[in-house]
């Protein structure tokens, strides 16, 4: 009976610590990490300077998403002026001004139940880069690569 006693009492301890150690502190008082990571107010600068941002970047930051410089139909959505002006400078509307012919449209519809833009513009932060090129996946179905002109066209093997 002692001997049980002796194996049991420190089975229950050894159980009793490691139950602690996988519950959290219910105390509202911060944890120590949350302590570290406060600022003073002594700390914190009086003025901060502005920072001069050349007018070439600012008009590329403005873009978040990807815009529909093409649609299917070969309409021009996003003109000359809505584009970053290095983009927009090399965009020939004349040659990309296209649109899916009634077989790739069909097939398109068939595939993928809709029809995709032909053309995108996609800020620098939303590209990406691999052993071909840049490239932009426009709602998590289909591809575009980047082109010479700074544009991103629809991948061919979509339509062909």
């Amino acid at each position: 009976m002692r001997i049980l006693c002796l194996l049991v009492i420190p089975a229950l301890m050894l159980l009793g610590s490691c139950s602690k150690k996988t519950h959290p502190n219910s105390s509202s008082q911060p944890k120590s990490s949350e302590k570290k990571n406060t600022v003073s107010e002594s700390d914190i600068p009086a003025t901060i300077p502005p920072t001069i941002v050349p007018e070439s970047h600012t008009t590329t930051a403005n873009f978040t998403q990807p815009m529909i410089v093409i649609d299917e139909t070969g309409k021009i959505i996003t003109s000359r002026d809505n584009l970053p002006p290095d983009i927009a400078a090399k965009v020939d509307y004349k040659k990309i001004t296209r649109s899916f012919t009634p077989a790739q449209r069909q097939n398109l519809i068939y595939r993928f139940k809709m029809v995709p833009p032909r053309i995108l513009f996609v800020p620098e932060l939303l590209a990406s880069k691999s052993a071909k090129g840049y490239y932009c996946v426009y709602k998590k179905k289909f591809w575009y690569w980047k082109k010479e002109d700074g544009l991103f066209y629809l991948d061919e093997t979509y339509y062909q």
